[in-house]
């Protein structure tokens, strides 16, 4: 990893994004920093780069919902984040670079897939309460989706949406949910060296535009319409998900 003028004209702008996201759009394209990282450094350094910005992002969320979660949905999908996330773990301590590229890249056409079915109304909130054992699953699909690319809000959706919460427990709930996953993250990315020194003084280089995303998040929540802010987002995916593919495959 080299601290030159690329590395920033692409890291500065992703981290902002991310922070855009996290700090007035409910935090769902906060996803999209990673795969455009990946588009100029390894798949491990993208997601290990991220993952503490993203951490600092999540103290700020957590606070402004405290105990305002559903705590046995969010109990079922950390459980089932956890073998999901060591899944991951082992993944990508036996498969080469090119095959995380290209999962990063399918997650991200996936996710707007995913968005555009809802949108349409071909992907419908379940109509009967998923139970334990479904929101476990979820759980395990959420935790290896967020390992490789910070991506877990579809399948954690797809449950905390058959629980019937209102808008502020749904919200709080995915808050709780992924502050607890990420910590969890810390540890098996620390044991397969995901995280590295290049990492973690980029991330002190990037630190201040964390905030300063979140905080031009806030202010432009109210300044720009969620449909033009997913837009933007959903374009981006596409580009850089379709180029990582191609690279993998290449």
């Amino acid at each position: 990893m080299t601290f030159d003028l690329h590395f920033f004209l692409f890291a500065v702008p992703a981290v902002i994004f991310a922070g855009l996201s996290k700090g007035g759009f409910g935090s769902a394209a906060a996803f999209a920093a990673t795969p455009f990282l990946a588009l100029i450094l390894t798949p491990g350094q993208a997601v290990g780069l991220m993952l503490p910005l993203l951490m600092v992002m999540d103290v700020t969320a957590i606070r402004v919902f405290w105990r305002k979660w559903d705590g046995s949905a969010a109990r079922v999908l950390i459980a089932g984040a956890v073998p999901g996330i060591v899944i991951g773990a082992l993944v990508y301590g036996i498969a080469k670079p090119e095959v995380f590229k290209f999962l990063i890249g399918l997650v991200a056409i996936g996710f707007v897939a995913y968005q555009g079915a809802k949108a349409k109304g071909w992907i419908k909130p379940p109509k009967r309460t998923i139970g334990r054992f479904g929101g476990t699953m979820w759980g395990l699909v959420t935790g290896f989706t967020s390992f490789i690319s910070h991506a877990g809000g579809p399948p954690a959706a797809v449950y905390m949406l058959s629980q019937r919460m209102d808008k502020t427990t749904y919200q709080a709930t995915s808050v709780l949910v992924f502050w607890a996953i990420n910590l969890i993250k810390v540890v098996p990315y620390s044991i397969v060296g995901i995280f590295t020194p290049e990492t973690l003084k980029a991330d002190l280089m990037l630190f201040p535009f964390a905030i300063l995303g979140v905080l031009m998040g806030a202010w432009l929540h109210h300044k720009i319409s969620d449909r033009f802010f997913f837009a933007l987002a959903y374009v981006f995916l596409v580009i850089t998900g379709g180029k990582l593919i191609w690279e993998a495959l290449g």
